[in-house]
């Protein structure tokens, strides 16, 4: 399994070049791509959305939410916080998913690196 984050995903569905494009789009065809529930979200809220992206997402497996995830996941948001790192709440929650389950997660976004260096984040 490996995961994806929401802008991979975008930019993958869009058309768009990258090695995390190549990652996603190889495993598509390995069947081993799972979301995060925070991207469904983040996908599936996008007001310019597409009906066949929605409908693609829809059918994708996605990671659950484990015991204690909520609080895990703000502690390691708290602790990039306090070193002065840059930690959304939604990539907090990402990255989360992914420590929890141990799944490799594709990132277009920088700002993951600092839950890989410090959470226990594997990155793809």
């Amino acid at each position: 399994m490996i995961a994806a984050d929401t802008s991979s995903l975008v930019a993958y569905f869009n058309g768009k070049s990258g090695i995390d494009v190549e990652r996603i789009a190889a495993a598509f065809a390995a069947g081993e791509l799972v979301l995060p529930p925070v991207v469904v979200t983040e996908i599936l809220s996008d007001p310019i959305g597409s009906p066949a992206i929605d409908e693609q997402i829809r059918e994708m497996p996605t990671l659950d939410i484990r015991n204690g995830y909520w609080t895990r996941a703000g502690e390691s948001r708290r602790l990039l916080l306090i070193k002065g790192f840059k930690a959304r709440v939604g990539d907090a929650l990402i990255a989360q998913s992914c420590i929890d389950h141990d799944v490799p997660l594709i990132a277009r976004d920088h700002d993951f690196r600092h839950f890989a260096k410090h959470c226990g984040l594997k990155l793809a």
